[in-house]
This record gives C-alpha cells, structure tokens and sequence, in this order.
C-alpha cells in the first residue's frame, strides 16, 4: 500500500547512468542467528574467496506510481514531450543513484498506460478514461530504462477494478461494465471479486498480453489483494462463496482464491518468457505472534487474516521469483519495528529460492507523525542493519517523487554511505541458465589515454568493469570491491592508470569471462 494507511490500519488493529550500487561498508561474515557464511561467500571464483563485505550484487529500485498521478506524469494531460520528459527525469535520478531497476505501474484500475485491446487507456494519462493519448508510452518507457541499465518491472494491481463504484462513469468497454456480475462494491470504489475464475482469468490473461508483446524484466504486484478493511463496510462476496467455496472456511477460501491466482500468473508469465521475474510486494506483517505463533513479534494488522495474502505460502510454494515486504516503520516502534520484521522475513525464505528485498518508506522520510522519520539516519540505519542478514538482497524505496526532492537529504547519504560502487542484480537459480542467452566475452577491448571501448558482444545488455589490485587479476571480479563501473555502452573512461578486467551482461546479469586491458595515462 502506498499511503500511510497501513501505518494506521496496523494502529488501529493494535488499541534510485548505469545500475545500483552495493551496500558499501561493513556487512557480517555469517549470519548472526545461525553462523552461517554469507551467499557472497559461497559463490567462489576458481580459488578466490570472496569478501562478504562488499558483496557485487544487489537490487535498488523504486517504485514509479501512476495512479492519481503520484509519480509519472505529474498531472493529466501534459504533451507526450512533456510526459517523456519528467520520465526521462526520473529515470536519470535513478542512474545517478547507482539504482539497476524501476517498478513502474502499468495498471492502477483495470485500465492501461499502454495500448491495450483488453482494458481502456488510463485516465492518469489524459485526464479521461478509455481516451487515445496518441502514442504508447510502454516501448519508450522499457528502452529508457534499458538505456540507463535499469530492468523494467510491470506494476498491475490485480483486482482494483475502478476508484469510483458508479460504473455508468467507466468507458461502455470496461471490463466492470461489460460484467458487472465480476464486481463488489466496498466503500466508495469497485473491486473485482477474486472468488471468480473469470476473473482470476481475465487478470491473467492481461498479464500474458503485456508480457508477451512488450520487452519488460518483470511482473510485480504490490500488498492489494482484498480490500484493506475500513468504515466497517463489508465485502460482500456471498454469492461466490456459495458456488465456489467447497465446503471451506470463508477465509480459508478467500487465501486460496488469491495463492491461485498467484500460482497461475507464476505459470503464464514463466511459460511465456521464462526470464521474465515475478515478485510481490505484500504489507509487512505475515502475522503476528498472538494469531500464530511463528508469527512476528508485532502487533499491527495480519495481511494474513485482513487482507488473505499468505506470503509464506507463495515462497513455500515457489511462486514467486522474489518477494518485496513493505517494512514502512521505523526501528524501535512498536506495533512493528523494523528490527523485528527483517529477520522474521529472512527467516520466511531461509532455505528458498526466493529472493529477498526490502520495501522502504522513503516517502515518510521528513515527516513529523513519528519523530524516527524526521532524522536523515533512520533511513540509511535499515540499510546497514539488512547487512546483518545474507538473505536480503537489495531495497525497493517508494517512491520515484521523492527520489527526485532528496527529503533530508537522505539521497546523498544513501550514495555516499551505502552506494558508492555500481552493483550487478542479483541471480535467480530458477531464471538463470536456459532462460537468456549468454552474453559473449568481450572482444577488441582498447585503450586510448583514459577512454576503453571494445567491441558490442552479443546477447550483452551491459558490461561490468573491474579495476585489478596490484595486478592480482585472478581474483579482481570475484566480488564488489574492486568493480568502477556496469555500463549499457561497449566504453567506459577510466578514472586511473592500471589494469582493468571488462565482462560482459546479459538481461539477467549472468557474467562473461573477462578481458584484460591496460591503461596508462599520461
């Protein structure tokens, strides 16, 4: 949720020009519960052991919202210029934070920021649901991303039907208007009912459009499944439950109807692309230990029992590629402190294959309902106490306005303290290997003065530097600490005299052998 309202439902229930760089500073050798080496340490390079502190990959993103046009573009109907502009705006900001991803929404209410046969344009665009705004923004947003090496993440919100419940107000094509007999109405909006295999099909069959005709990294959904509760309204899926609910629990039921959805969007997205990651966001409490006792030790609201989003399932399932808690509270506080939820959630993919990041509440960095958020160390303080953890394996910040007014100064202090070296995304087992092709080894690598390039290498979509230690070049790549840049271009200048190693990426990442090269300047 985008929006200081889990901060308040928990209240209530309880009385980022070329990718993101690596935590940079001390990180724990072993994980402090269990003694256990970092994954850095297990990933050995020939006979090179690599040192856990300045591990070499890492994701940084952030969220770029659509909806009431919070991030992109800033208001309706602005010239496509001037939408491609601010775009471009975000995405530098991004790059020059050393950032290797953006989680860009492309579905706020079962509509669409991209030309769709499906569902109508979005009205954040135009200013008017269903209208043409006369060109499609997706092909330009991915190639700027995959310009500035930032992978592209599709945000849908699933069952987010429209912000207003009178659908006489939607495009005589919407979807909740075509069939009404999908929606419920709760409070002042409409919701698709996730009891329907209709629509838990037409959710798929969205995603599989998008994945299919455009070239996005990933599919990611945020913490909104069933309506957060409020107002003591009720949703109303009765008569659903009554046909489909065989005989289970209503909220057994309702889990299962959102971890099948989960399920089948896992196998469309994967049977389409392989390559393509798939990840959710959910709000930050599991459960707590009063409702279950290998809950967190929080006290805020359960998205388990509020919502029926069962995280542990999906990683216990393996239907997810990573998952994104939005930890949105400080250290120290109570009804969930941040020192409590990162270890329970490394707990939670202990032992998977599922990645681990960490959502962060940027956008409450400087402001006063709790005093934690008007300090400029809070922020950068979850960042060097995720390093305890080898399971976290990078930051998600919401979002890209706030990137842009730096508040406290929290930026500089990201960059300077915890992203001083570029970093490479992290690995997925499941996506690696078969998924994209390999990238070859670089070839023609010259140096002229400070200025190297080499030729373009197939299947590259970028290319890590690494400068060599006292000509140790053996071991120069087998972790962060000696890598000065991942560049989208086949060139990079160098800022010293020495010998350098040059590898190339592929879409995921995955690392060519090097090529040496020498650089003397004068």
């Amino acid at each position: 949720m985008r929006t200081a309202r889990p901060l308040l439902a928990a209240a209530a229930l309880a009385i980022v020009a070329s990718g993101a760089a690596y935590a940079f500073g001390p990180r724990a050798d072993a994980d402090p519960a269990t003694g256990t080496p970092s994954r850095a340490a297990l990933q050995p390079v020939g006979t090179c052991a690599p040192n856990p502190k300045y591990p070499k990959r890492q994701l940084r993103g952030v969220w770029i919202a659509t909806v009431k046009n919070i991030d992109w573009p800033s208001r309706t109907g602005l010239t496509v210029a001037r939408q491609q502009a601010e775009y471009v705006k975000l995405l530098d900001a991004a790059a020059a934070r050393r950032f290797n991803a953006v989680f860009f929404q492309v579905r706020p209410a079962s509509d669409a920021v991209y030309k769709s046969s499906l569902e109508p344009w979005s009205q954040y665009l135009t200013g008017t649901a269903g209208k043409d705004p006369g060109w499609d923004p997706l092909p330009f947003l991915i190639e700027e991303a995959h310009k500035r090496g930032l992978e592209f993440h599709a945000w849908f919100n699933p069952y987010r039907a429209a912000y207003d419940a009178d659908t006489s107000k939607l495009p005589a094509a919407h979807p909740a208007r075509v069939h009404p007999e999908w929606t419920v109405k709760y409070g002042d909006r409409l919701y698709y009912n996730p009891g329907l295999p209709e629509v838990r099909s037409h959710v798929v069959k969205v995603i599989s459009d998008v994945v299919s005709r455009y070239d996005i990294d990933g599919v990611h959904f945020d913490d909104y499944f069933y309506p957060y509760p409020g107002g003591g309204a009720t949703f109303d899926d009765s008569s659903a439950f009554r046909r489909h609910g065989g005989g289970k629990k209503l909220a057994d039921w309702r889990r299962d109807n959102v971890n099948t959805l989960v399920a089948q969007v896992d196998k469309a997205v994967h049977g389409l692309k392989n390559h393509v990651k798939f990840g959710i966001s959910p709000f930050g409490i599991w459960r707590n230990k009063a409702q279950d006792p290998t809950g967190s030790a929080t006290s805020g609201m359960s998205a388990y029992d509020s919502i029926y989003a069962d995280a542990r399932h999906w990683i216990k399932s393996g239907t997810v590629d990573y998952i994104m808690p939005q930890l949105y509270w400080p250290r120290g506080f109570k009804i969930a402190d941040y020192k409590v939820l990162v270890p329970w959630w490394a707990g939670a993919v202990k032992g998977t294959d599922v990645d681990l990041y960490i959502g962060q509440a940027l956008y409450r960095v400087g402001t006063t309902d709790q005093a934690a958020w008007t300090k400029p160390g809070e922020l950068p303080a979850h960042l060097t106490l995720n390093q305890a953890y080898k399971q976290v394996d990078g930051d998600v910040y919401f979002s890209a306005k706030q990137m842009l007014s730096n508040p406290l100064g929290v930026m500089d202090r990201l960059a300077a303290g915890h992203y001083k070296r570029p970093a490479l995304l992290p690995l997925m087992k499941d996506r690696a290997g078969s998924s994209a092709p390999a990238a070859a080894k670089p070839s023609g690598v010259q140096a002229s003065g400070a200025a190297v390039k080499w030729a373009d290498a197939a299947n590259a979509r970028a290319y890590a530097v690494y400068r060599v230690p006292q000509g140790d070049a053996a071991c120069a790549s087998v972790d962060g600490r000696n890598l000065v840049a991942v560049t989208t271009t086949p060139g990079f200048t160098a800022p010293a005299s020495g010998t350098y190693l040059v590898s190339s990426l592929n879409r995921l990442h995955e690392e060519s052998k090097t090529t040496k090269v020498k650089v003397t300047l004068p």
